[in-house]
């Protein structure tokens, strides 16, 4: 089974996982939010978009071999299958309750003495997110503010220190620095589908 793992076509699963997303951005531009859920479920249900997202999750990602609650530090690729066909939205509803995360306090960055916390999840919810993030990265990706760089594909800190430099270059401008200290952890969870419109 391990041989048959790295022998799929990953190239040509790559470039069929490519064609949905385009559509459904094209989709997202045009406003036509039927279609970009149809097409969002047929990438979910696809083979393709499963398989790559186990890969992503067990051997692509920097955290593969960090365990969750259930212990589990690494997936073999005889289960690797096994795990792409659990992930199958039909299996979600008759699946047990997911398992929680991991608890884990690393150092922040630049503030030796502080501590933030870091949640891990187990491998099958990391493939479900992985599956998920695929169906519906593109349909925001249309819709985000074109001088947004946090969190997205294919922008980096680089990318925003070049917009600021050619916004300010020619005229002076005012910079406000805000720190919101704890915004997601206060905030009300259950108020965030309502405010970003359910999408």
């Amino acid at each position: 089974m391990s041989v048959a793992w790295n022998k799929l076509p990953w190239r040509k699963l790559e470039q069929h996982c490519f064609r949905i997303p385009k559509r459904i951005y094209r989709a997202k531009q045009n406003g036509n939010t039927r279609k970009v859920e149809k097409l969002q479920k047929l990438l979910m249900k696809s083979e393709a978009a499963r398989l790559l997202a186990v890969r992503r999750v067990t051997q692509d990602n920097q955290g593969k071999k960090t365990a969750g609650v259930d212990g589990i530090k690494s997936v073999p690729p005889q289960e690797r299958f096994a795990l792409a066909q659990h992930i199958h939205p039909k299996n979600w509803k008759h699946s047990k309750r997911p398992l929680p995360v991991r608890r884990v306090w690393i150092l922040k960055s630049g503030k030796p003495n502080e501590r933030r916390p870091l949640g891990i999840p187990v491998m099958m919810e990391r493939s479900k997110q992985a599956l998920v993030k695929l169906a519906l990265e593109p349909a925001w990706e249309a819709v985000f503010e074109p001088n947004s760089y946090g969190f997205r594909p294919g922008r980096s800190c680089h990318d925003a220190i070049g917009a600021i430099f050619l916004t300010i270059k020619s005229k002076p401008k005012f910079v406000f620095d805000a720190d919101i200290k704890g915004c997601v952890r206060r905030d009300s969870h259950h108020g965030i589908p309502e405010m970003i419109g359910r999408d």
